[in-house]
């Protein structure tokens, strides 16, 4: 009898499904380490979270789908390991925690490479759709360049809830948190890679985000350990990558696209930013090109949401702490932005959605 390969154990445990969610333990980033020696297997499963009844049950599940899809396994030995020194949270009804549990919608916005306008995208979008009367926050996922406070005109520091988590201060409707809001203006964030993952693992179980219809998160430009950790902490519904039409801009693109499909996050569709001037006089000037995003999303088969023209006032809005859809809502900025916002929510009413209970369900209204 043939021995069994890692590519059957983790086909195996891609069945386990982390409880309360569609998405599996190896999506997840769960597995750590398989050890095979013949027909016996060791299986190293790290939460990252402190809840080690969430952490049997996972564990139960991923022994059963070993022994069941492996003929001739004599042995399966599954080890969790569970972080110590964070501060607990109570399991909600599903198993999970309850930070987590209070969010129907986790969205991501990313680039490919910066400068083209990502964390303006957040900002603003965040608004629109709360504009729209949705439980709306943003978390500023970009450790070293946070710039979702000035953006948001708020710098208050968090306060602390009872059980000792983080309460988001809000700005025109939405609730925010960065790590610009705990450190100082001028301090710079010299930190390695596993300081970076535990701050956002931070971000999303230890502030009292609440009920919240959507969660943005704006992730900082490339494919390093923010992006990956995110992935890893979160069930994300999908990511929302901006673009610049030029191609310099589309060739980084599709590396981030890369990433998400890698990771299992559903690609929900993309945004053209700095998608031409309009001149006082009425005239157009196509500075970056034009469509190229368009033509991007067609090729790769997922929606384009829209298109945002170079605005004047969309700078000086985040310089002031005004996004251009707050300030200037009926400009064509403002208008292009929530216009992707709608087509966002549209986007978003046939995918699945997690109920509090953990329930999975399409939503259709």
């Amino acid at each position: 009898m043939a021995d069994i390969t890692q590519e059957q154990v983790l086909t195996a445990l891609r069945t386990v499904k982390y409880p309360g969610y569609s998405r599996d333990i190896v999506s997840f980033g769960l597995i750590k380490e398989v050890q095979i020696d013949g027909t016996a297997i060791g299986v190293l499963v790290e939460l990252t979270t402190p809840n080690r009844e969430l952490g049997e049950k996972i564990a139960d599940a991923a022994r059963l789908a070993l022994r069941d899809q492996l003929p001739g396994l004599t042995d399966a030995h599954v080890q969790l390991r569970v972080p110590v020194g964070q501060a607990s949270t109570a399991p909600s009804k599903g198993g999970t925690p309850a930070p987590v549990s209070g969010v129907q919608r986790w969205i991501a916005v990313a680039s490919g490479k910066g400068g083209v306008g990502k964390s303006t995208c957040a900002v603003n979008l965040a608004c629109a759709l709360a504009q729209t009367g949705a439980r709306v926050g943003l978390l500023d996922a970009d450790i070293y360049g946070p710039s979702i406070p000035l953006m948001m005109g708020q710098n208050d520091r968090p306060t602390l809830t009872d059980d000792e988590r983080l309460m988001p201060p809000m700005a025109h409707g939405v609730r925010l948190m960065s790590i610009g809001l705990l450190i100082g203006q001028d301090q710079p964030v010299v930190w390695r890679g596993p300081m970076i993952q535990k701050t956002i693992q931070q971000f999303v179980h230890q502030v009292a985000w609440g009920e919240l219809d959507y969660l943005l998160i704006d992730l900082p430009p490339g494919t390093g350990d923010a992006q990956l950790s995110l992935c890893q902490t979160v069930p994300l519904d999908g990511g929302v990558i901006v673009s610049t039409p030029q191609l310099a801009s589309l060739g980084v693109v599709r590396k981030g696209m890369a990433m998400f499909e890698k990771v299992q996050v559903p690609l929900l569709g993309l945004i053209e930013n700095m998608s031409g001037f309009v001149a006082p006089d009425g005239s157009r000037v196509d500075i970056f090109g034009r469509g190229g995003a368009r033509d991007e999303a067609r090729r790769k088969g997922i929606p384009f949401l829209g298109e945002v023209p170079i605005d004047p006032a969309i700078r000086e809005g985040g310089d002031a702490g005004q996004p251009v859809v707050v300030a200037h809502p009926n400009s064509p900025a403002g208008q292009a932005f929530k216009k992707i916002a709608a087509a966002l929510i549209e986007i978003l009413r046939t995918h699945p959605v997690r109920r509090p209970g953990g329930e999975i369900a399409a939503k259709t209204q």
